[in-house]
């Protein structure tokens, strides 16, 4: 795996070579056209969870804003309920994910113990929140096929010494949960596995969504069980089991675009490129690309900008 991963690095940085080359004759020939200039659309703010996952697709929204002429400004920001509450008003567009924005805004209009509106399907969830979302004037554009769902992990050791490779294995346990810092009261989190699983999470730990922080808590003892993405790739290497979600605490995680509807309004063109973006991006490729930014250390806005270019998209 290590050697596959290494002559994976050493191709992407050939390819990458070969494509900012690309990249840098395009932008002379754009310069010397008619066409429109970088920031001829005009401003837009994007805002984004600062894990790699979120940090690699927040880079493909850049890379295909800007090719469609938008001056872009990327904000990192630690949690949803803080970009949600910023926007319309000083964020326009947020990479987001179906279930969890659906559970947000529901909790957050309905409370914490409001009837859950997320299900299996993205389509039927996105129906459900939509009244929500149109209540803070936001606008969920088409989802895409590619699907990053919480998921928890423990180690080696615990795995084989508690006979544990299901959630439901910890049924009666008591654990500190290492995770992203909304977890308490999610039903795809603190009070799923509290409520669904019947395991009693003592304390969480916000320490962040597939962050070196919670895989470290893990490792060292801290905690027993943290919180990753189906996506996660990285985990054999650190010693790390996944858990099978065995009775399904976790709804329709379908990336999707969500925008300001105000500005979706002034500016209708921002859908295309976006949509165009999620129709390319699949479990496997977001998989694999995934892989070189969190085990190869490759940069984010690197592996992006080849993506979006070898896709077609730019």
């Amino acid at each position: 795996m290590q050697v596959r991963r290494s002559l994976l690095s050493l191709a992407a940085v050939g390819v990458l070579t070969i494509a900012t080359g690309c990249a840098g004759d395009d932008l002379s020939d754009d310069e010397g056209d008619s066409g429109p200039s970088a920031s001829a659309a005009g401003p837009v703010t994007v805002a984004t969870q600062a894990f790699d996952e979120a940090l690699l697709v927040t880079a493909m929204y850049q890379a295909v804003l800007e090719d469609a002429g938008y001056d872009v400004t990327v904000k990192e920001v630690g949690r949803r309920d803080i970009y949600v509450a910023q926007m319309p008003d000083s964020v326009d567009i947020a990479p987001e994910y179906v279930g969890g924005l659906a559970d947000f805004v529901n909790t957050e209009a309905n409370g914490p113990d409001a009837e859950p509106i997320t299900t299996a399907e993205a389509d039927a969830t996105i129906e459900a929140a939509t009244p929500l979302l149109e209540a803070k004037g936001l606008t969920l554009l088409e989802p895409s096929p590619a699907t990053s769902a919480n998921a928890y992990f423990v180690t080696e050791e615990f795995s084989e010494t508690e006979g544990a490779t299901r959630i439901s294995d910890l049924e009666g346990s008591s654990v500190v949960l290492a995770a992203a810092e909304d977890c308490p009261g999610r039903a795809d989190c603190e009070a799923g596995l509290r409520q669904t699983y019947g395991i009693d999470v003592t304390e969480v730990l916000p320490l962040g969504f597939q962050s070196p922080q919670t895989y470290q808590a893990v490792l060292d003892g801290e905690a027993q069980v943290g919180q990753t993405s189906t996506l996660d790739v990285t985990l054999a290497d650190q010693g790390l089991v996944m858990l099978e979600d065995d009775r399904g605490i976790q709804p329709a995680q379908n990336l999707v675009p969500l925008v300001s509807s105000d500005f979706l309004a002034e500016h209708e063109d921002v859908a295309g490129p976006l949509e165009d973006l999620m129709a390319e991006l699949d479990n496997e490729t977001l998989g694999e690309l995934i892989l070189r930014v969190s085990v190869d250390r490759e940069k984010p806005e690197d592996v992006a900008s080849e993506f979006v270019a070898e896709a077609g998209l730019t």
